[in-house]
Parts: C-alpha cells; sequence; structure tokens
C-alpha cells in the first residue's frame, strides 16, 4: 500500500481478511526524521497491530538531511524550494545532530538520517534515491547508532 492513512490501511486489511483476499503486506508513506507524526500517531500503530512493515520514501526529506543544507548557506537546485519548510529552528538542530553524529562515526549524515528510520520498529528499509555516484556511496554506508544516539535524534 502507499499513501494511505492508518485508518484506510486498516479497512483495506479488514476487508481482504473478511473476503480471504490476499493482504497489503507493506506500506510505502512518506518517514523521515522531519516528516514524523502523521507516520507515527498514524500509521505506525496500525502496521504493529497488523505485523506490518514500512518501506518509508522521501527518506532524506528531500535531500534536507544528506547534509548539504546548512544555515546560511543558499542551494542552486531547482529541488530547493522543497525543502524551504525545513528551514527551521527545529530542522537546523536536526541537521546539527545528524552533522555532529556523522562526525563521530565517520559517515556522511545521509548514512545516519537512514540509520535513524532503520532503527524504528515498524520499518524494514528507507527507499533513499541518488542523483550522482558521489551521493549513491553516501547512502549506502551503514551505521550502527547508539541507544543514546536513537534518543537523541528521536527527541528532536
Amino acid at each position: 500500500a502507499s499513501q494511505h492513512s492508518g485508518a484506510r490501511l486498516a479497512e483495506a486489511l479488514s476487508v481482504s481478511e473478511a473476503n480471504g483476499f490476499a493482504k497489503y503486506s507493506v506500506l510505502q508513506n512518506e518517514y523521515n526524521l522531519m516528516e514524523r507524526s502523521a507516520f507515527e500517531l498514524d500509521s505506525a500503530p496500525v502496521l504493529a497491530a497488523n505485523g506490518m512493515q514500512a518501506l518509508p520514501f522521501f527518506s532524506l526529506a528531500r535531500g534536507f538531511l544528506s547534509g548539504k543544507y546548512q544555515p546560511g548557506v543558499e542551494i542552486e537546485s531547482v529541488r530547493a524550494g522543497g525543502v524551504e519548510g525545513y528551514k527551521t529552528e527545529r530542522g537546523w538542530a536536526i541537521v546539527a545532530a545528524i552533522s555532529q553524529i556523522a562526525a563521530d562515526h565517520s559517515v556522511s549524515p545521509s548514512a545516519v538520517s537512514l540509520a535513524w528510520l532503520r532503527a524504528q520498529s515498524t520499518v524494514a528499509a528507507p527507499i533513499a534515491s541518488a542523483r550522482t555516484v558521489e551521493q549513491l556511496a553516501e547512502i549506502m554506508q551503514v551505521v550502527d547508532l547508539s541507544s543514546a544516539e536513537i534518543e537523541l535524534l528521536s527527541s528532536l
């Protein structure tokens, strides 16, 4: 299922169960460190109750969590407009925390952002895309975050 609300997913699962139809096994909704409430409050409980997992898209918040966006730095890109709403005190605090954790582990901020997603109980694997070989190398890095690091990022 893709872009289903928790209620819509629960209804679809119920109809499938009642009629012996094949059931959804995975949900593909937006979820990342910047966009959390809709998934965590609405989707995750339905996933957990039904033993399902998510494959979240926009895992790097349209590139905002990649580390290339920094306070006071303007990025020349047709995609840059999609992150304007993230350039807030909270957004910069998340970028700073991700950047520090990335430096501590000698990995990219993208790797940290994706590791946080993988640490969530209802996430099977995040979906991340790359336009360049350099970006691909950044998202392929694997890092195991400590529980303190996961908690810190989750608190922002």
